[in-house]
């Protein structure tokens, strides 16, 4: 085993392969085996840069207590005890740390929540371990390990190239050189050669534009380039969403206002209504402590955290936090087709000509970066398909693989449709070479025959992509198979792209998922545009599309047309046109950015490096997790886990639901606020008494937080969530309907505490008893107005009375805590409470059943004309 003492700092680009795998004890076949990572785990740590610094649970708690509005209460505990009243003093505090408590536990959870969404976020990287390639999250290479390289992904580590098969790499990021620098796994550098010209290394966080290849890891986390030029400074933080900042501004507001009223009510109370300054000056600084809005930004970064987690459940991932409040407006989705629409397990169902099929599966089989793990054929679908398609004619495509050496290759890209490899058999080089049709048929001069080669006239080429059309048309994904020999190696993709040998043709079919026509239905109703957006054949578009229910209009549009289109065109066009194939990244850019100037909210999928610019452009980028490489799912704000589209209409069904959470909860939270004011006001106008005693004010504020803050956030959809419009975003959240909600809901919670207050008052109560009515209506009162505050358009009854169970738990302990309070002796000594006969139970009940269930009513009414 490696220890720590073994490892020293080397010049690696100066060792040849050997003698770096023998001085990190590596193993180029097998790579390290699980132990051994383990155990060079615990030695040099995470492959990250920084530790992240986590808060213990006592850090946080004293920072809490540190709040303004808590050194407020803790002020008001203290003129308590001063004043003698001990017991209130010890009340108080009590209260303190409950509050305190909770609110750590609750932040704590979203920091969690939302922790968990990065690392379920982070890149992986092809490690090969025990023998076998295995996905690892990049957290967790470690020195020595053998990595796989591929073009679209990025490297998780500083590494010593052991292969490399046309492989570049972008390292702008480190070096600010803007061309792809090309390896060479061969080459033996000498020490003093610039970080930029070492062609033997790969380093950490730069990106694999093209090829492939192997390399040995030689330095993670502050051990990599990249960690010598980062520092320790290194910490992301999550932006804040305009949602929050729009709360922030709110709260601020409504702190000028609850302490005017804080304010207001003391003076007027020792003025006019000629109570106690020192019970005035409590009542004030309570009253103060339990109106100020100062967790409402903490509720909704709470409430978005946790709903992002969610949303991780329903295997969408969250990477930035805006993207929940952003899915709530998505009106179009510009998806692509293969594994999100389909199920991305291609397999070939057609050969052209049929006698060629032994010599096109050859082909496919040479040209094909997929590889045998494990009794499984791993890689890209359609050349795991090629493989497979292979060994079923009775082709063995390890050993057809082996019996020539692999010189060079020319990855598939957007732009040239194709790929091809270069191969050594003897003396002789083969180039195999696969595409698109179009892409292929351009460059061939020669047509393969049984009996030989022949001149590929410019009629076999219209016949042949007559051929391609029609099985496009059958919904098959058609690929065109050339090669080349020559005697001399091809020192360019042009040479060896150049006068082919045409040999045939070979349908695929990736059948698409079943469960997406029903979304992309629900989509439509819920007033959501799905768009397809594809490289692939515009016929084998078309027939997909039809066969998911996408409102195609019997139109599509190509890479090529849109070319022509001017932006104004455009515009109009992606009005009407929900089909686009052949483009490229750039017409799928293009595509977005016009949506956009119409004024749509874009949800855009992607999962090749290419479309970054698309996912980075959109409202929401949608990365594919399964499929995706690591630069798109950087780029995305959310993640896919399974690539399916139906998750997309999962997630913003989950976005809907969340945002209404988040709004019921806010409104429900301001509603106890513009009620708690309202009902203190009114008795001080009256000149008596307020209907509170100070730490009964303090109580009911542990209560209606705890509502706000958790309750509201599990609350399961309404049935018509997936029916409505999107969502204005220029709409302001506290829009006139919602401000017109707070006040009326707060009326009825007003009126109904005034009403048993008042009478139980002048009815000739003494002062304890009708506050403790008061205090008992409030409590009661304020968990029915959550109750009915569950839902906005339909009645309780069709939410389901039972199915908050975490609201019904908050309403069943303020229940017993009431009843507790009113008969228990030495919390009626401590509360200030009384114990309450049963017509004044029965009084409480009414006035408080009227004051909040009048809403119910009102819904089911509405209910029942919209039926």
């Amino acid at each position: 085993m490696l220890s720590k003492s073994d490892f020293k700092p080397q010049k690696w680009q100066t060792l040849t392969i050997e003698e770096t795998v023998t001085t990190l004890k590596g193993n180029i076949s097998a790579g390290l085996t699980h132990a051994e990572a383990m155990n060079r785990q615990h030695l040099f740590g995470p492959n990250r840069l920084t530790e992240e610094k986590h808060e213990s649970f006592w850090q946080e708690f004293l920072e809490e207590l540190r709040e303004p509005l808590i050194l407020m209460l803790i002020g008001t505990g203290i003129l308590y005890a001063l004043w003698g009243e001990l017991s209130d003093a010890i009340t108080i505090f009590v209260v303190i740390l409950t509050l305190n408590t909770i609110e750590v536990v609750n932040e704590q959870r979203a920091k969690k929540a939302i922790s968990s969404l990065h690392k379920m976020a982070e890149p992986t990287s092809a490690v090969l371990r025990d023998g076998h390639t295995q996905e690892t999250p990049a957290e967790q290479v470690v020195i020595g390990d053998v990595v796989q390289l591929e073009a679209g992904r990025r490297i998780p580590a500083d590494a010593r190239l052991i292969e490399a098969y046309g492989l570049a790499a972008d390292e702008s990021s480190l070096t600010g050189e803007s061309v792809p620098v090309d390896k060479n796994a061969d080459a033996t550098l000498n020490s003093d050669v610039p970080l930029a010209e070492q062609s033997n290394m790969v380093f950490a966080g730069t990106l694999v534009t093209r090829g492939r290849g192997t390399a040995i890891v030689v330095g993670i986390g502050m051990f990599t380039e990249l960690g010598r030029v980062a520092g320790l400074t290194r910490q992301v933080k999550q932006p804040r969403t305009p949602l929050q900042k729009a709360m922030d501004e709110l709260s601020r507001w409504m702190v000028w206002l609850a302490i005017g009223f804080s304010v207001i009510v003391p003076i007027l109370g020792y003025f006019v209504a000629k109570q106690p300054l020192k019970t005035m000056v409590l009542t004030g600084l309570s009253l103060a402590f339990a109106t100020i809005p100062e967790e409402m930004p903490i509720i909704i970064t709470m409430v978005m955290g946790l709903g992002a987690y969610r949303l991780s459940q329903k295997k969408a991932i969250v990477r930035k936090l805006k993207a929940v409040e952003t899915l709530g407006v998505v009106t179009v989705i510009a998806t692509d087709k293969t594994g999100t629409l389909t199920e991305n397990r291609m397999e070939v169902s057609t050969w052209f000509p049929e006698d060629h099929q032994e010599r096109i599966a050859e082909i496919g089989v040479l040209c094909n970066d997929a590889s045998l793990n494990g009794g499984e054929y791993a890689g890209d679908p359609v050349d795991t398909a090629l493989l497979r398609a292979a060994s079923q004619a009775g082709i063995d495509p390890a050993a057809l693989q082996s019996k020539s050496q692999l010189q060079n290759e020319f990855t598939f890209d957007n732009t040239r449709k194709r790929m091809s490899m270069i191969r050594k058999d003897g003396k002789e080089f083969l180039v195999a070479v696969k595409g698109a049709p179009e892409a292929i048929l351009s460059l061939c001069t020669q047509r393969w025959a049984s009996k030989g080669e022949e001149a590929f006239t410019s009629q076999s080429q219209e016949a042949i992509l007559k051929q391609a059309e029609q099985m496009a048309a059958q919904g098959l994904r058609v690929l065109a198979f050339a090669e080349k020999k020559t005697t001399s190696a091809p020192m360019s993709q042009e040479q060896a792209e150049a006068e082919l040998t045409f040999v045939g043709l070979a349908g695929l079919a990736d059948p698409p998922r079943l469960e997406v026509r029903a979304a992309i239905q629900a989509c439509q109703e819920a007033g959501i545009r799905t768009l397809m957006v594809t490289g692939d054949h515009p016929i084998t578009a078309k027939s997909i599309a039809q066969q998911v229910g996408l409102n195609s209009g019997g139109e599509v549009l190509t890479g090529p047309e849109l070319d022509q289109l001017s932006d104004e065109q455009l515009r109009e066009t992606v009005t009407k046109v929900s089909i686009y194939a052949r483009t490229t990244p750039e017409h799928k850019l293009r595509i977005v950015q016009a949506l956009q100037e119409n004024g749509e909210r874009v949800a855009v999928t992607g999962d090749g490096t290419n479309d970054a610019p698309a996912l980075v452009a959109g409202d929401i980028g949608v990365a594919m997790g399964e499929s995706g490489s690591d630069v798109a799912r950087e780029a995305g704000d959310i993640v896919l886990a399974d690539d399916n589209f139906t998750t997309i209409t999962n997630a913003i069904h989950e976005g809907r639901v969340l945002f209404e959470n988040l709004k019921k909860g806010v409104r429900y939270y301001l509603t106890c606020k513009v009620a708690l004011v309202s009902i203190t006001l009114l008795p001080v106008l009256l000149k008596i008494p307020v209907p509170f005693a100070p730490v009964q004010i303090i109580l009911m504020e542990l209560f209606m937080d705890l509502a706000a803050a958790a309750t509201f956030t599990v609350e399961p959809s309404e049935g018509d969530v997936m029916k409505l419009p999107p969502r204005n975003p220029k709409e302001r959240f506290m829009n006139r309907a919602m401000v017109i909600s707070i006040f009326t809901s707060a009326a009825g919670l007003f009126l109904a505490v005034s009403f048993v207050y008042l009478l139980t008052w002048y009815g000739g109560a003494d002062p304890v008893t009708a506050q403790t009515v008061a205090f008992a209506a409030w409590l009661l009162g304020h968990v029915l107005l959550a109750f009915n505050m569950r839902s906005v358009r339909q009645p309780l009854y069709q939410v389901g009375f039972f199915s908050n169970r975490l609201m019904i738990v908050w309403g069943v302990v303020a229940t017993l805590f009431i009843l507790l309070a009113v008969y228990l002796k030495p919390l009626q000594t401590v509360l200030k409470t009384a114990t309450l006969s049963g017509p004044q139970w029965v009084l409480i009940l009414a006035a408080i059943s009227v004051g909040t269930f009048w809403m119910e009513i009102y819904k089911m009414f509405a209910f029942r004309r919209k039926v």
